[in-house]
């Protein structure tokens, strides 16, 4: 089982019902209580969406999440604050929790496999480093625990290092992001330019020759424009309105998540 079907199995099912025959006198009432079955269509279980709406939902949660966090540092720090508090600042960066992040970050897996061959490299080792951290979540609150320990420890870039780990799984949720941008900017039926131009960005720095060559080449059995939205269950409307989610939602965490790097004077070029 992968690591999303995990996540996703323990999310309370929704006991279902044999449907009956409608007559029309039933099929008049659905009509007449359509704006109460909108309601609670809005309110569908993430085990019955689609993997990009959970996605979407997931990383909107997370961004809303630190949004809040800062809202509420910032006010901590005020003058009037500090006067209530008896003229003691309190200053701190917002705080994430591993679990929740580590959840968020096993629904993106699904979207890999989507895209097939090509990035298989990168579903395997994103999801082994996710799979890591799940593991860390177990001691560790927070992500700012997993870096400071690792810091005070010297084993930030070490391999198999949670930091180290947190770095990987970043890049890929940028990874995804970048396919997203290049999808919905580009009617192109082929993803071949917009994987390449994402992965070139964001991955390829980082990845040595052999792999670079092999992603390259791995490009040409991507899925068509096509082929993506029918493994994804979406419309081409419906996928580009949750990508500009996840590329909006997803943008405060990975800027986040390098804050922890650079205030800490780790650097972001490995």
């Amino acid at each position: 089982m992968s690591l999303f079907d995990r996540f996703r199995s323990q999310a309370p099912s929704t006991p279902t019902k044999s449907p009956s025959t409608p007559t029309q006198a039933t099929m008049m009432k659905s009509l007449h209580d359509s704006d109460h079955f909108q309601a609670a269509m809005a309110e569908t279980p993430r085990s019955q969406q689609t993997a990009l709406s959970q996605v979407a939902d997931a990383f909107e949660e997370l961004a809303d999440h630190l949004a809040k966090s800062s809202r509420r540092n910032n006010d901590a720090g005020s003058p009037q604050q500090e006067e209530e508090d008896g003229g003691e600042e309190e200053e701190g960066e917002p705080e994430l929790r591993l679990d929740s992040f580590c959840q968020a970050c096993s629904l993106v897996s699904v979207l890999f496999s989507c895209l097939g061959l090509a990035f298989k490299f990168a579903e395997t080792e994103y999801v082994a480093k996710v799979r890591d951290l799940v593991e860390a979540s177990k001691t560790f609150e927070n992500l700012q625990n997993v870096v400071d320990v690792d810091a005070a420890n010297g084993t930030v870039r070490t391999a198999g290092s949670h930091t180290r780990n947190l770095r990987r799984v970043r890049q890929g949720l940028d990874l995804i992001r970048g396919i997203f941008q290049q999808f919905v900017a580009s009617d192109d039926n082929s993803l071949k330019d917009a994987a390449t131009t994402a992965y070139a960005q964001i991955c390829a720095p980082y990845h040595t020759w052999a792999i670079r060559t092999a992603v390259y080449a791995g490009m040409y059995t991507l899925p068509t424009r096509e082929q993506l939205l029918v493994r994804l269950e979406e419309s081409e409307q419906s996928a580009e309105k949750k990508m500009k989610r996840y590329i909006q939602a997803s943008l405060p965490v990975i800027q986040y998540i390098d804050r922890l790097y650079t205030s800490r004077n780790i650097t972001l070029d490995w």
